[in-house]
C-alpha cells in the first residue's frame, strides 16, 4: 500500500475517530484504525466492538492499492503537530510496518493485520428515515442531558427513539430519565414512516452529537433487532442498542400541575449560576421562594456559605417554597430556547413540568429536593 494525502483531510477524519476508540485495550487491534486505499480513496474504520465509525476521503493519490491498521492515538498525534495543508506519502513497507514521510520529517508506525479487525455485517432493513440534521442534533442534545449514569439499570443508560403520534402526524420521539429529571423532544417524521422503538446508548449519542456537529447532511438511518446505522454523507456509524426495556415514562409526566411560574430565561440561568458560587458540591440543592411577582433564590452550604438573589417573575398562586438540585437545574434551562421558562408545579414536593414556548414539541420534568 502507497499514497498520498493531504494532513488536514486525513486529520479531520481521524479527529471523529478519537471518541470511538476508548483509551484502554485488551485487545490491541481495537486501539488501531483500519486504513484501506482502493478505488480512489481511503476508507477509515474504527470499532470498540459497540460501535464502528467509517469515512472515507477522496483527497488521495493511490500509487499502490492495500490496507494496514496502525495505532490511532499514535497517527493523530502525528498529524496534529505537522503543519497544515502538508502532503504526507503513506507506504505500507512490510506485514508491520507503515512509513510516513512529509517535509523533513520521517515516522515509522508499526502495524497489526487486517485480518485481526474485527468484522461486521450490514443486515438492516429497507426502512429507511431520512431526518434534518439540525433538527435531529437539537433532539438529542436536548434529552441527552437526562440520561442516567447508573448502571444497575442499563436500560436508563440511553436515549429511548420511538414513533409517536399527535393529530395524525407521526413523530420520532426522544426521552431519557436518571429518575431524578426527565427530557423529552419530537421531531416530525417524514411520510408518515415509523420508527422501531430502540434504546441509544450514551457513549453513542455523545459521538453522534460531535458527527453531526461536523456535518451538513442529511441524516439517513436504518435499524435492525440489535443494530442501528447513521449515515450522514460519506460518514456512517452503526451502534449496538440497549437490550433492555424502557419504562413507561408517560406515567411521570404531571397532567394537572396548576400553578404556573413564568421566569426569564436568561436572568434566570444566570441567577442560578451566582448563587451556586458559594457551594463546592454544584449538585447541592438551589432554594426557590415563589411569590406573584418575583422569585428568591438561596443556596445554603455548610462548608462554605450562603448566597441569596432576588429576580423577576411571575406566579399565579400563593407563595411556595420549592428546592431543586442546582445542576439537574441548571441543565434544563440551558435547553429552553424561549426568552421566558415556564414551569407548572402542583406544590413544593410533586414533579414540575417545564415547558419550552419556541419549542412546543419538548418538555422536561423535574423532581423537588430536600434540603
Amino acid at each position: 500500500m502507497e499514497f498520498i494525502i493531504k494532513r488536514d483531510a486525513l486529520l479531520k477524519s481521524l479527529n471523529l475517530v478519537q471518541g470511538i476508540i476508548e483509551k484502554k485495550n485488551t485487545l490491541p487491534i481495537l486501539s488501531n484504525v483500519l486504513l484501506e486505499a482502493k478505488n480512489n480513496q481511503l476508507s477509515i474504520i474504527a470499532t470498540d466492538l459497540d460501535l464502528i465509525f467509517y469515512d472515507n476521503v477522496d483527497e488521495i493519490k493511490i500509487t499502490k492499492e492495500g490496507s494496514t491498521t496502525t495505532s490511532a492515538a499514535i497517527l493523530y498525534d502525528i498529524l496534529r503537530k505537522i503543519s497544515s495543508n502538508s502532503e504526507i506519502r503513506f507506504n505500507l513497507t512490510s506485514e508491520n510496518k507503515l512509513n510516513l514521510v512529509t517535509d523533513n520529517s520521517d515516522f515509522n508506525l508499526l502495524c497489526l493485520p487486517v485480518d485481526n479487525f474485527p468484522n461486521f455485517s450490514d443486515d438492516f432493513d429497507d426502512n429507511e428515515i431520512s431526518l434534518n440534521r439540525s433538527k435531529f442534533l437539537s433532539l438529542l442534545k436536548k434529552t441527552k442531558i437526562s440520561i442516567s449514569n447508573d448502571d444497575t439499570r442499563h436500560y436508563l443508560n440511553g436515549i429511548f427513539l420511538h414513533t409517536t403520534e399527535s393529530q395524525n402526524t407521526k413523530f420520532l420521539t426522544a426521552v431519557a430519565t436518571d429518575s431524578h429529571r426527565l427530557s423529552s423532544s419530537s421531531l416530525e417524521l417524514e411520510n408518515g414512516k415509523s420508527f422501531k422503538p430502540l434504546i441509544l446508548p450514551k457513549k453513542t449519542v455523545f459521538q453522534l452529537c460531535n458527527l453531526l456537529e461536523d456535518s451538513s447532511d442529511k441524516v439517513l438511518i436504518q435499524s435492525s433487532e440489535s443494530k442501528i446505522q447513521f449515515k450522514m454523507g460519506k460518514v456512517k456509524l452503526i451502534s449496538k442498542v440497549i437490550d433492555g426495556k424502557f419504562p413507561d415514562y408517560r406515567k411521570v409526566v404531571p397532567t394537572s400541575n396548576d400553578k404556573l411560574l413564568v421566569v426569564p430565561s436568561r436572568e434566570f440561568i444566570e441567577s442560578i449560576e451566582r448563587v451556586t458560587t458559594v457551594s463546592i458540591d454544584r449538585k447541592e440543592g438551589v432554594k426557590l421562594v415563589l411569590n406573584k411577582d418575583s422569585i428568591k433564590l438561596s443556596v445554603n452550604s455548610t462548608n462554605s456559605g450562603e448566597g441569596n438573589e432576588v429576580i423577576k417573575a411571575k406566579f399565579n398562586s400563593e407563595d411556595v417554597v420549592i428546592s431543586f438540585n442546582s445542576k439537574y437545574l441548571l441543565d434544563i434551562a440551558s435547553e429552553v430556547e424561549d426568552q421566558n421558562i415556564k414551569m407548572n408545579l402542583k406544590d413544593s414536593v410533586s414533579p414540575v413540568l417545564i415547558e419550552d414556548v419556541a419549542d412546543k414539541n419538548s418538555y422536561y420534568v423535574i423532581m423537588p429536593m430536600k434540603i
